[in-house]
This record gives structure tokens, sequence and C-alpha cells, in this order.
């Protein structure tokens, strides 16, 4: 039994969903949304995007109740609106409160995602920020942890068992975050470096649309366990050029995360990838998704710092070139299958 009565959550999309129905087994759970219907039809038809909601989650639209009775709170909205939705949470937030965020993906600071398009453009680490630094930025909150791991929101849905993480500077954080969200089916690790975890959960969708992209070509394993393979060293590179320690990318939070995504039709980032290489345009793809594929937004920030920081990502670069400018996919691939690698492993 967790001593966090109620848990909320924020955000009522496919994972929000599931982590209510998690968090349902140890607690009451307040589940906000924007939308009055989807408050409304929660609370009537106990169901939301086809799945049975537990009769201990209670759908809200009022977000200084949810601050008023939770102590712990779980953000979990597209990263493109994180930061506006802890500005409107923020006015009812205390000190006491703890915040574990499940959003995968990074903020631009002072910055709309079109400027990134601009022409002379220096993007550095000053403009980007991670979730956990959304949260120190906007509210008073001092307690603050980020949720990362291998979490397919159907497959949570459907009841399949699985892992996750919670990064955190504080023991508590990673202590509450285990006693709410514990159960059979899940199961919590924790770790103190939650920069690790917030960047590998964001660079490994990356290369996830990469891994799609090879899926939608009806290219086979060999060729996928290699992109994954050159991904991750990728985001260990990234990830140790912003401050991270290589360690955090070989855990659940990198390797774990990385082969669920990379390697699944139930991922949006390998779904976008998928229809990309089967003729769609990028545009189209990103209209009509119910939600957000959080890799697109990140390849283009990823891009425009790596430019900047002169680093050498080729993987990231290329998906860039067929993503946002067109660029040939099989002639991408050519380029990639030649590329000069001159080690394997060189990061640990």
């Amino acid at each position: 039994m967790s001593p966090f009565n109620p848990v909320g959550v924020i955000g009522a999309g496919s994972f929000g969903t599931a982590v209510s129905n998690l968090l349902a087994y140890n607690a009451d759970v307040l589940l906000f949304s924007r939308q009055p219907e989807t408050v409304n039809a929660i609370n009537r038809n106990r169901t939301h995007l086809g799945v049975q909601i537990e009769p201990r989650v209670t759908a809200t639209g009022d977000l200084e109740e949810l601050a008023r009775r939770c102590t712990l709170l779980l953000p979990i909205v597209p990263s493109n609106s994180f930061r506006q939705t802890m500005r409107a949470l923020a006015p009812y937030l205390r000190p006491h409160h703890m915040v574990i965020h499940g959003t995968k993906g990074f903020d631009l600071k002072d910055l709309e995602e079109e400027d990134l398009e601009k022409p002379g453009l220096v993007l550095t680490r000053a403009n980007v920020r991670t979730m956990s630094e959304v949260v120190r930025e906007e509210t008073n909150v001092v307690r603050i942890g980020c949720l990362s791991g291998p979490n397919l929101a159907i497959e949570i849905m459907e009841g399949q068992p699985t892992a996750t993480l919670v990064g955190s500077r504080f023991r508590e954080v990673i202590q509450a975050g285990q006693s709410a969200l514990n159960s059979q089916r899940f199961h919590v690790f924790g770790s103190y470096d939650i920069l690790g975890a917030e960047l590998a959960g964001a660079l490994k969708n990356i290369v996830a649309l990469g891994s799609g992209i090879l899926g939608g070509l009806g290219l086979g394993r060999n060729i996928q366990g290699l992109l994954i393979a050159r991904g991750l060293a990728e985001m260990v590179y990234f990830g140790k050029s912003l401050g991270a320690s290589s360690s955090a990318f070989i855990g659940v939070a990198g390797i774990g995360d990385l082969v669920a995504t990379a390697t699944s039709t139930n991922s949006r980032n390998y779904t976008f990838g998928m229809r990309l290489a089967k003729g769609e345009g990028a545009a189209q793809i990103r209209e009509n998704m119910p939600e957000l594929a959080e890799g697109v937004r990140t390849l283009r920030i990823a891009h425009q710092l790596a430019r900047q920081y002169k680093l050498h990502v080729p993987i990231t670069n290329m998906l860039y070139s067929v993503v946002f400018e067109g660029f040939p996919i099989e002639k991408a691939l050519e380029y990639l299958m030649s590329y000069p690698y001159a080690v394997d492993v060189d990061f640990l």
C-alpha cells in the first residue's frame, strides 16, 4: 500500500492512462485532463482510449483540487506542452510536493520548434531543457524525478509485465515512485542519475525512428541489430557531451527502453519511421497520428545541438536529412552502411 493517497496524474493520453491504472493497484488516483468531455466520459463510462479504467481512478479537470489532494504528482504530457502545463499547475504547488514526470523529450527555452529552421540559428545547451529542469524553473518543487524505461503504453494497458526506472537525486523520490508503482506486473528500479535517465529516454526515440524505417523497407533483424547497436553508441556519445555518464545508457532506461521502442509497432516512433519508408510524407504523418511521436521533435533539436557542438553523430544527421529534407531513404541507408566506423565500442 502506497503512503501517497491519492496520487495525481496529469495527462490522459495513452501513457498517462496506463500509469493511472498501474497506480490504482496501490492508491486512489486523480487523473487530470483539460478536456471536459474526456473527464465526463472516464467518470461515466469507465473506459478511455478503448481501455477499462480501474475503479480507483477518478478523472478531474481541476488542477487546484489535484495539487490540494495529492502530494505525489506525475505529469505525463507531450514535451511541446510540458512547460505550459507546469506553468498552469505552479500556483497550486508547494515545496512539500513531489513531481515524477513521464515525458520523454526536450523543452525549448524561449524558442518555438519552428525557430529551429531559421537560418543562422545558434542552439546551445542553454536553450534546451530536460523536463526535470522545466519543473525546477517553473515551480517551487524541489523533489523531482523522472519515469524512464521500456514502457510501451499498449502493453501496459493489456496487463503485460514490464519494468521502469525512477531517476532522481533524492532517495525519497525514488522510494515514493517504488511504493506507488511496484506491483506483480510492474517493477521499479531506481537511479540517482536523473540526467542520464532523461537523456536516454529522449534520445532512444531517434533510433526508433530509424529502426521503423528499416521495418518499413522490409529489411531484417541483422541490419536492425546493427542500427540499434550503433544508435546506442551515438546516444552515449551525445549524452556524455551533455553531462551524463555512460552507465545510464546501459541499463533499463537505456538499452531496455531502446530495444522496446526500436522493435515494436506499438511504438509511435517506430510506426512513424515505418510509414515514412512506405512513402508517406513527414508532415502528413504528424498531422494524422493520434499522439505525438516524440522522436521527430527530439531529432530536430538533437541535430541542431550536434551541429553547434560539432558532434560526430552520423545516424542522427542522416535521419534528419530523411525526415526534414526529403533525402532519399535508400541513399541514406547506403551512406550509413559504408560509413567508416573505426571502432565498435569505445565508451566503457
